[in-house]
This record gives C-alpha cells, sequence and structure tokens, in this order.
C-alpha cells in the first residue's frame, strides 16, 4: 500500500504513525539505529527509503553544524563549568578541612568553587570559572605543601629570640634563621636587621630528623 515517511516528526505525528526510525551518524556513515512500529513488520522497500531520507537529513543538519563552528575548539570556555582534580597527602587532609571544616568553608566562600576531599586524599574542586577553579587549587597546594631543602621562600617574621628569628614560610610552617645566618656580616643584634612582620626571603638549609626547619637569609644575599 502507500505510505508517506516523514522526517523530524513531531508528537502528534508520532502518535498517530505506524514507525518511529531514529537514525544517528555521521557523514561517514550510521552509528546508531532504533525503531518502534505498531505494525507486525516492515518491507525491506520501506527501510531503504526511510534510511536514504535520514541520510539526507543527516548530512543536512551536519552541513549546518558545520558553518557554524568547523571543529570542536580546542580549550573549553572560561565560562564552561569544570571539574579539577588534584591530590594531596592524606596526613593533610585535615589541614584543608580546618577545625570544624573553618578552613575548607573559607576556601569555598573565597573562591566560590565546590572542593570535595576523599580519605585517599582526592580532591576535586569545581566551579562554572577557570580563574577561581585555579586560586582554590593555589590554595589548597599553598596549605599542604612541604618546605624541601634548598628551596627558596619568602615568608613573613613571627617571632624574634635573642639566637635568631622565626619565619613562616609556608602555611603552618616556620623555620629558624639562626642569627649567623640572617647576614652575610656579623650581626650583633637580631633586631638590627628584621622586626616582626616583615618579609624576607630565605633558604631552607637543613631539616633535622624532629622536622625542624633551618634557614639563611645569608645564602639568599650571597647569590645576589
Amino acid at each position: 500500500g502507500n505510505c508517506a515517511i516523514l522526517t523530524d516528526i513531531e508528537g502528534i505525528e508520532d502518535n498517530y504513525g505506524d514507525m518511529d526510525f531514529k537514525v544517528a551518524g555521521t557523514t561517514e556513515g550510521i552509528t546508531g539505529l532504533q525503531m518502534d512500529t505498531k505494525l507486525k513488520g516492515v518491507s525491506l522497500e520501506i527501510v531503504e527509503k526511510t534510511l536514504e531520507q535520514a541520510r539526507e537529513a543527516r548530512l543536512f543538519i551536519l552541513g549546518a553544524m558545520n558553518e557554524t563552528i568547523g571543529a570542536s575548539r580546542p580549550e573549553l570556555s572560561p565560562y564552561a563549568p569544570r571539574i579539577y582534580k588534584i591530590t594531596i597527602a592524606p596526613d593533610k587532609i585535615g589541614t584543608v578541612i580546618g577545625p570544624g571544616g573553618k578552613t575548607i568553608r573559607a576556601i569555598s566562600e573565597k573562591t566560590k568553587a565546590t572542593i570535595d576531599i576523599d580519605n585517599d586524599g582526592t580532591v576535586l574542586i569545581g566551579s562554572p570559572d577557570e580563574a577561581a577553579a585555579r586560586n582554590a587549587i593555589e590554595i589548597i597546594e599553598g596549605l599542604t605543601k612541604e618546605a624541601e631543602v634548598g628551596g627558596i621562600y619568602t615568608g613573613k617574621v613571627t617571632r624574634l629570640m635573642n639566637f635568631g628569628a622565626f619565619v613562616e614560610i609556608l602555611p603552618g610552617k616556620e623555620g629558624l634563621v639562626h642569627i649567623s645566618e640572617l647576614a652575610d656580616y656579623r650581626v650583633a643584634s637580631v633586631e638590627d636587621i628584621v622586626k616582626v612582620g616583615d618579609e624576607i626571603t630565605v633558604k631552607v638549609i637543613e631539616i633535622d630528623n624532629l622536622g625542624r626547619i633551618n634557614l639563611s637569609r645569608r645564602a639568599v644575599l650571597e647569590k645576589l
């Protein structure tokens, strides 16, 4: 009998029609098929006509898409939602979370990023703003970073003693600059060189077995 094959059907046509044949693919060929039918069977002739009509429609749509954007963008839009994954040492999880979740809440409020931490140290940072996500990552990495012998750090002087100055080189990480390491000349008094609140650049010269960090300002000055 006679039949009409419609392309891009609407709801009413789907309701009263005898067949719904979905065809997906590329310019190279078909990648997927799905058919619903109210009939006991469909002739090969109808299937052939349907596939040919579907091919014409598919190529038309792909052509329109290609005119708009011929290839996928090499990078996501800076405003596209994204999730970043970083890994921290499990023993640093408490540092990032903070007492009662204070630290992680502060990071989220400051950056507007969502932060989820697993027990294995996997951290997922989600944000629709790339800059905000990067900011959150920098803060977390700053909190969990370990001092390294030979590393150069700029930190704030937190305490003065008669034998030297303590400097916070990383969040929660202090080291001692012995008075003999404060300058490239003999220093009579620590207060002659630094005061609490000063920012100075130092080099880690030793981390002892107890984890105590020894710093040198003199080693930095000698390189200048």
